[in-house]
């Protein structure tokens, strides 16, 4: 039997164990090995033969969430993030994100805020966002939770395909709870180069566009398989600062206002 070049082994073909090549048989440089081929045990596979890439594990398809977010796995078995630091979303909104792991680098995280349109997770290997990040959005698609994959790049978010899986969600009136899993991509994947934050942006439900995202919480540097990493929350520091600088430079005029009143009256 010859076996011509590139020719495609059939789908049903079985190869039985310590096969014997006839003297004559011409084995193609590339075969290409069908979907559904049996080849039992002691066969060869031809050294340049190729097989199919697996595809991503992803499912979006999101299931309703049964049970609220709570803060009570917290430094136990989650890390934490949240603005206010002490809120819990169970009874209060507010914006909140848990990350734990649940093995090698695949996480589940849960995620709730406040929106009209979207709150989204940020996943970055180091300290500036915006780089490719990828980011995991929850829209408020008329009065239920649509999952949407994104990558973070300039301050826009671009749909993309990313592992995902076990994705629930639930809309409460402007509050946006959902939890995934899913695998944290190298070199995220290292704990000690993680960065986790929360956006809101505006989400139109006929056309499916995200709007740019207003960040909410961005942490430092964190180890993502800690639970008990007390995580602080930048933006709320950067804001509070900025309000007190402001603060004290209208005291500092209105004193100065007052001794020109002062002068002035002498």
């Amino acid at each position: 039997m010859t076996v011509t070049a590139n020719a495609t082994w059939p789908a049903n073909m079985t190869v039985t164990a310590n096969a014997t090549r006839p003297a004559n048989m011409t084995i193609p440089t590339s075969p290409i090995v069908a979907a559904n081929a049996t080849v039992t045990a002691n066969a060869t596979r031809p050294a340049n033969a190729t097989t199919a890439a697996h595809p991503l594990n992803t499912d979006s398809t999101v299931e309703t969430l049964q049970t609220p977010l709570s803060r009570a796995a917290c430094g136990t078995t989650e890390l934490c993030v949240a603005e206010p630091s002490s809120c819990d979303p169970s009874t209060s909104s507010c914006f909140f994100l848990s990350a734990m792991l649940i093995s090698g680098n695949k996480f589940a995280f849960g995620l709730s805020g406040e929106s009209d349109g979207y709150i989204a997770a940020t996943l970055s290997p180091d300290a500036t966002l915006g780089g490719n990040d990828p980011t995991y959005v929850c829209a408020n698609n008329r009065g239920a939770v649509k999952f949407v994959s994104t990558f973070l790049n300039n301050g826009h978010l671009t749909v993309t395909v990313l592992n995902v899986s076990s994705v629930k969600g639930k809309v409460d009136g402007r509050n946006i709870q959902c939890t995934f899993a899913t695998t944290v991509p190298t070199p995220a994947a290292r704990a000690s180069n993680s960065v986790l934050a929360v956006s809101t942006g505006h989400f139109n439900s006929t056309s499916g566009t995200l709007g740019r995202p207003t960040p909410r919480i961005q942490s430092s540097v964190v180890d993502l398989a800690n639970p008990k990493v007390t995580v602080i929350n930048n933006v709320a520091l950067n804001t509070t600062s900025h309000a007190m600088t402001f603060h004290q430079s209208l005291t500092q005029v209105v004193l100065i206002t007052v001794g020109v009143l002062r002068l002035a009256t002498f």
